[in-house]
């Protein structure tokens, strides 16, 4: 079959060729396992990552300065990740979760003061928006621009952030359950 002439080639040329290459470049893809697809609205109907809150809160226990909380909450609720980053002039602990309503739910634990803590987990635009009372402890609750709401409790030696943009009802969870929870022991002086 002779080729066309280069003037009278145009994009559907261009396109029939490419489809070829996309085709085996998601092969290559999906075989080496460079890539995955995810289908569903929510976190939970696709694969959370696992993350070990009790091993990651007891290791910041020991070497965080101020007391650490570790709560007890649902089974459903699926621990994903735990970190540590600078607040002002010291660390704090954060772990999350993925409630059963598949929404991310933040623990933040810190000696900073809460003035340093609300723009460092909901930015500079957070706006106050109250006091709640949960398990006689006082929570000052704050909203952010972008939909998250962040739960703050002053229990002396730390300050315990609840972050989410999720229902009250899965903070208030979180928030009950670092309450009653005693602080973890530590060998820290």
């Amino acid at each position: 079959m002779a080729q066309k002439p280069r003037i009278l080639q145009d994009g559907r040329d261009l396109v029939w060729s490419l489809i070829p290459l996309l085709v085996i470049a998601l092969i290559v893809a999906g075989v080496s396992g460079s890539c995955s697809w995810g289908f569903g609205n929510s976190a939970t109907e696709q694969k959370i990552p696992s993350f070990n809150v009790s091993a990651g809160l007891h290791a910041d226990a020991e070497s965080m300065p101020f007391p650490i909380r570790e709560p007890k909450l649902p089974a459903n609720w699926k621990a994903n990740s735990g970190s540590t980053q600078e607040i002002g002039a010291t660390l704090s602990s954060n772990v999350g979760w993925i409630t059963p309503n598949g929404v991310y739910i933040q623990l933040t634990q810190t000696a900073a003061t809460e003035e340093q803590l609300v723009p460092k987990l909901l930015g500079d635009g957070a706006s106050g928006g109250g006091v709640r009372e949960i398990s006689g402890q006082r929570w000052v609750t704050y909203s952010g621009d972008d939909h998250r709401k962040a739960w703050i409790a002053d229990m002396g030696d730390v300050r315990v952030g609840v972050v989410s943009r999720g229902a009250d009802s899965d903070m208030q969870t979180l928030a009950k359950a670092v309450t009653e929870a005693e602080p973890l022991p530590s060998k820290r002086p």
